[in-house]
């Protein structure tokens, strides 16, 4: 028989629970300012902006001194490392900033994805190494979420049994570290839409990655409640020469959420994958219009693109082009 120590107090459950709920408040969505400095280079470089540390400082202030509408409408914000210790031409840290307009401060805190040996060019992620540690130093300097992301592709021969398991497990690990320290986990089994894969497969290979994520996350004992999700749509491979309708892709990505995602989980935030921002926004419009019951407790679906997260499952539905119109607002 397995005991469960008791990894978390009922002090730690519900601040945990009372961060992710104010992230995934109605109406708010998140703003994903964690590029790292070689992704800054590919957003400055082609405008004729040197990528220094100080243009990378004023950029984030542009997002983060926005008037007080973006209040009403962003949760919370994923900082890159430098970011948070950066300040206003005021001298105000940027942390504090984004806490006194209401809106949690997270962190990325993974170092990036790493070849998996004895797999067909399949990954894991770093990180793990000392993230006690970062997380305990980054809750006292103001995060209170942070953001960790898993990669898997879908070809003849993957995703295999061993990436799914390894990075379910890492996944896991990440997310007990960091509720130990106060701080909620997002996390992100992300599976690339490269390849020329159906929609069947793409659906089939989601509910299997998520199953193992949610076993898991109940072998590390995770609070289910002090987690957000944030997965791919499900979507057919960019080659694939079947193209289908939003209510298809609505259909297939609601199926496999439900049969994987308890309904325990605060909130739910897709990844757009690579879609273009209107593409992405109708996708979500019919996810949101799916007929299927949606059993998740206060989940709310957001999109990420380039820099933003829009909320789009909410109390009551949106027409799509507020969302495009938001996403024109948000748009690095």
């Amino acid at each position: 028989m397995t005991h469960q120590y008791p990894a978390l107090t009922p002090e730690q459950k519900k601040e945990l629970q009372d961060i992710a709920q104010r992230i995934v408040a109605p109406g708010k969505g998140i703003l994903a300012a964690d590029e790292s400095t070689g992704s800054m280079a590919k957003r400055l470089n082609p405008i004729g902006v040197e990528n220094t540390e100080e243009n990378r400082r004023r950029y984030r202030q542009l997002l983060f001194t926005a008037d007080q509408r973006i209040d009403n409408c962003i949760g919370g914000v994923i900082f890159f490392h430098e970011t948070l210790y950066q300040n206003t031409d005021d001298g105000v840290s940027f942390a504090k900033l984004i806490k006194d307009r209401g809106i949690v401060v997270g962190i990325k805190v993974d170092k990036g994805v790493v070849p998996l040996a004895g797999t067909n060019g399949e990954t894991t992620t770093q990180g793990l190494d000392g993230l006690s540690e970062r997380c305990a130093q980054y809750k006292k300097d103001g995060a209170d979420f942070a953001k960790w992301r898993c990669v898997l592709k879908i070809s003849e021969t993957t995703p295999s049994e061993l990436a799914i398991f390894e990075n379910a497990n890492v996944l896991a690990r990440y997310a007990s570290i960091c509720q130990q320290n106060g701080i909620v986990p997002i996390v992100e089994p992300e599976i690339l839409p490269d390849g020329d894969h159906d929609l069947k497969r793409c659906q089939y290979v989601t509910e299997k990655v998520l199953a193992a994520v949610y076993k898991s996350l109940s072998d590390h004992h995770v609070y289910l409640e002090g987690t957000l999700l944030k997965p791919n749509m499900v979507t057919a491979g960019h080659s694939c020469p079947t193209k289908y309708t939003n209510e298809e892709i609505a259909m297939a990505t609601v199926t496999a959420l439900r049969r994987t995602v308890p309904p325990a989980v605060t909130g739910v935030t897709f990844l757009s994958g690579g879609q273009s921002e209107e593409e992405a926004s109708v996708n979500l419009n019919a996810i949101n219009n799916c007929p299927l019951p949606k059993p998740w407790i206060r989940a709310f679906m957001l999109l990420t693109h380039n820099c933003a997260s829009i909320p789009i499952w909410d109390q009551q539905p949106r027409h799509v082009q507020s969302h495009i119109n938001l996403f024109s607002l948000f748009r690095c």
